[in-house]
């Protein structure tokens, strides 16, 4: 059978086309699954693109030591994946100090997404998207330094500060040899180096912090908090609940547990919840 050029040019574009349409479906090294443009934004922080800022570092939820390098992460991609639904094929990535993002002096951004627990006080300052993730409270110490449930009360914590962790340790643990960092890689350096004897925080963000290290730290164990990560907003602001309905949507269709197994249950090796739960005492 002989195939006329017309037909070969015919596929060529058709090729063309379906290769085109497939690069249109990402963002970074995201596949963006929803319609794009089904749920618009009134109005964009910045034109023409959706903002979110985080601060970093936020290994496996955001990949990458600056914006520009960010191309995946359990909250790059869900933002990834609101810009598409929201009409935009652009994401823009801004680094925030973690104390300016809590104390509302940050701005220039759609929302704010930094594995940031919803609590009354910071509700005062923000408003907050639907929660998307269910965090408690970890335990990290040196693999050669353990402590435990008994010996944790008089050991030297490490904690962030103004986190829901830092409020934890000393208002509900009564721990009173605390040393407080300002960033959250600060802390982590702290107990690599023997400076503290457990960091204490989300229990997501310690498993990463475990894996990183290789063995040389590792996860103890966890406090029940009932803590949930939700989104920062900027107060009042109209696009609000229309970014709060693309939310709803990527929970009710599955998208967010899929990028769950994606990013954290395979890059941490075990689930949260395996992890035992410590008495306070």
């Amino acid at each position: 059978m002989r195939i006329s050029k017309r037909t070969l040019l015919a596929a060529a574009a058709l090729l063309a086309m379906a290769t085109a349409a497939s690069a249109a479906n990402m963002i970074g090294n995201c596949e963006v699954t929803g319609e794009k443009g089904s749920i618009p934004l009134a109005s964009p922080a910045q034109a023409g693109k959706f903002t979110v800022a985080v601060s970093l570092p936020a290994p496996i939820w955001w990949n990458g030591d600056t914006p520009e390098s960010i191309k995946d992460g359990m909250e790059y991609c869900m933002a990834a994946e609101m810009a598409w639904r929201a009409g935009y094929d652009k994401l823009e990535v801004k680094n925030v100090g973690w104390d300016a993002l809590i104390a509302g002096q940050a701005s220039g951004f759609d929302l704010a997404m930094s594995e940031i627990s919803i609590t009354e006080d910071r509700k005062k300052v923000h408003d907050f998207s639907v929660p998307y993730f269910n965090s408690d409270i970890g335990v990290l110490t040196r693999a050669d330094a353990p402590v435990d449930a008994k010996s944790i009360k008089k050991a030297k914590i490490g904690v962030q500060q103004a986190t829901t962790g830092a409020a934890f340790v000393t208002d509900k643990l009564g721990v009173t040899n605390v040393q407080v960092y300002p960033e959250q890689g600060d802390m982590f350096a702290a107990l690599r180096a023997g400076q503290i004897d457990a960091a204490i925080t989300d229990t997501s963000i310690v498993l990463a912090e475990e894996l990183a290290t290789k063995g040389k730290s590792v996860v103890i164990g966890q406090y029940k908090t009932g803590e949930t990560y939700g989104a920062i907003y900027p107060k009042g602001n109209a696009n609000n609940p229309i970014i709060d309905k693309i939310i709803s949507a990527m929970l009710a269709d599955g998208t967010i547990g899929k990028l769950g197994i994606k990013y954290l249950a395979a890059a941490w090796g075990k689930d949260p919840a395996s992890i035992p739960y410590l008495p306070l005492q």
